[in-house]
């Protein structure tokens, strides 16, 4: 070793190897300094060759593996896949109508009518979900993702991408299983191993705010395994990006999937960010679902003019295919940091206002099955209930299904 070698290895390597050495072994007991004492003559011949895996491990480009990312790629090799287009999915709202990909929310046709924004959104599969029953001790996913983009700056790509699993307990209860945690646009992975012995339905919820190309379900060989088809009349909700499952940790765990697992009912999601404002182009296909209740959610992406100005039309629209089916309107959530932002606060109100204003106006005019849902509590009264003040978390979401639930039910006469 040369001396300006010498000096930076004296200076700067020689106390970082000796914290390393430290750390795996021991700070500073007395056998750590024994050996410290012994090998450090020996540490300037294995230093270039220590310096050149540093260098190795921090090169841009060079991925890391993560046992966080939870994919069991091996495993996931050694099983039987099921394509679920075999037996269809839930939230898949019209599907004779012909689509550009399968898993599109909305039909072809709606290129033609709704605003680009909207179309561009429905092509995330959010609020779609498979069911199926299975005795295996092992699940998988094989699937493709639409975009490259696998999470956002304030949601995980286990909320954005992912596939969320849940299964009935022996008493028949919906209980969470696994999600995958999504680190390429293709994901083949065992979700999970180990799985107690016994036949059980499960339900995999497809990603938010991605699309999906193609899904299978994977399981050992041997195993039974049955597709299970979409159930009829589902909740029918639209509205805006908190629909849509901003920001949710995985799919099941917004506000629509919560409720769905309750009532025990399939769920249309027409949640669509920033571009839920009650327009007529998306009635048009509200209308041809055999739905059991419509939820009208849209006011955090509208003022007060313009609820005025659509819901009434929005609610007539429906009421004139589906004269009997309940339609439930809900007031726009309070900012959670809106207390000490008056201005904020204030549309709220106006917002609040203008909603209650149409729904006492179709009452008069003697618009039956209608039903509200105020909107000051939907986060809480704490402020902690959403992400960035506007969009629930896990907490908030578990929030609205609870503001929610009663009112849905008084709908449907349970």
């Amino acid at each position: 070793m040369n001396g300006y070698a010498a000096i930076c290895y004296n200076r700067l390597a020689m106390p970082g190897i000796e914290r390393s050495f430290r750390r795996a072994i021991g700070r500073h007991s007395p056998t750590t300094n024994a050996i410290m004492k012994k090998s450090r003559p020996f540490l300037p011949v294995v230093y270039p060759l220590l310096v050149g895996i540093a260098f190795a491990q921090a090169a841009p480009g060079v991925p890391k593996s993560s046992p966080a990312k939870g994919v069991k790629k091996a495993a996931a090799g050694g099983l039987d896949w099921h394509d679920v287009t075999k037996w269809g999915v839930e939230g898949r709202i019209l599907p004779d109508q012909k689509r550009l990909h399968w898993f599109d929310r909305l039909p072809a046709q709606a290129e033609k009518t709704v605003t680009p924004a909207v179309w561009n959104l429905s092509r995330d599969s959010a609020g779609m979900m498979v069911r199926f029953k299975t005795d295996a001790t092992a699940i998988g996913v094989h699937y493709k993702l639409g975009k490259k983009q696998l999470d956002m700056p304030h949601m995980p790509a286990s909320g954005v991408s992912g596939v969320d699993l849940y299964a009935r307990d022996a008493e028949g209860k919906w209980k969470w299983v696994m999600v995958t945690k999504p680190d390429a646009q293709e994901v083949k992975a065992e979700i999970i191993k180990g799985l107690a012995p016994g036949e059980r339905e499960y339900a995999a919820y497809l990603p938010l705010y991605n699309g999906v190309e193609f899904l299978s379900i994977g399981v050992p060989k041997g195993s039974r395994f049955a597709g299970l088809p979409p159930r009829e009349k589902p909740l029918v909700f639209y509205g805006t990006s908190i629909t849509h499952g901003a920001c949710a940790s995985r799919p099941g765990m917004v506000h629509t999937a919560i409720l769905g697992r309750r009532f025990d009912m399939p769920v249309v999601n027409l949640g669509f960010s920033g571009n839920g404002k009650m327009d007529g182009a998306v009635g048009d296909f509200l209308t041809q679902i055999d739905a059991a209740a419509y939820v009208i959610d849209c006011l955090p992406n509208m003022g007060p003019a313009e609820v005025t100005a659509k819901c009434a039309p929005l609610v007539k629209q429906i009421r004139a295919a589906r004269p009997d089916r309940p339609i439930v309107l809900v007031e726009d959530r309070r900012n959670t940091n809106s207390w000490i932002l008056p201005a904020r606060d204030k549309h709220h109100t106006e917002n609040h206002a203008a909603l209650k204003a149409a729904y006492t106006a179709l009452q008069k005019e003697g618009v039956k099955n209608l039903y509200y849902i105020p909107g000051d509590n939907l986060y809480g009264n704490d402020a902690d209930g959403a992400t960035d003040a506007s969009h629930a978390s896990d907490l908030g979401f578990m929030r609205q299904a609870d503001a929610f639930e009663p009112v849905i039910r008084q709908a449907l006469g349970r």
